[in-house]
């Protein structure tokens, strides 16, 4: 009986380890990292807060935006193409869609000439606290596999980055 433990346990660790190491693992590794606000997201929020022109108040309930967005991400695998040490991980997300309230109030302030940016940024964050709308975006993660047999994500573009934030 021991032995069998014994055995299933190391199977256990051998197929984990295998599996963490495969193209697939390591875009449910980024996605993941988005949902739990892993470190490294979370300076990421910081860099796309920093570029914006807002308030204190304002940056915090961006923040919150933010977090909620990646928080609520969900996602699915769709297909694995593998090309000798390149793998394409197609992956289907859905998060709310901001760009839709972004847009509408976009198009409101367009019509008027009174207003402040302080306003302007208020209005676009009270759409976005309200938004419930989702949408569905397709992405094609690109994964590559280095010199000691790794697979590692080759970077993300502008455009899976503004997907992932629902603003695309």
């Amino acid at each position: 009986m021991k032995k069998i433990i014994l055995v299933f346990t190391f199977l256990l660790i051998l197929v984990g380890c295998s599996l963490s190491n495969s193209p697939t693992s390591k875009v449910e590794d980024l996605l993941t990292k988005y949902q739990t606000l892993d470190k490294d997201i979370e300076e990421d929020i910081d860099s796309v807060i920093d570029e914006e022109v807002l308030t204190t108040t304002q940056k915090n309930r961006y923040r919150k935006l933010i977090e909620k967005q990646y928080r609520n991400l969900s996602y699915e695998i769709k297909d694995e193409r593998y090309e000798g040490d390149t793998a394409t991980i197609t992956t289907q997300i859905e998060v709310t869609d901001y760009k839709k309230e972004i847009n509408k109030i976009s198009s409101e302030y367009l019509k008027k000439d009174d207003y402040t940016v302080a306003e302007y940024n208020d209005a676009k964050l009270d759409a976005l606290e309200k938004a419930k709308d989702k949408v569905i975006y397709t992405i094609d993660f690109e994964v590559g596999k280095d010199k000691n047999g790794n697979w590692n994500l080759i970077g993300l573009d502008n455009q899976t980055i503004k997907k992932i934030l629902g603003m695309y």
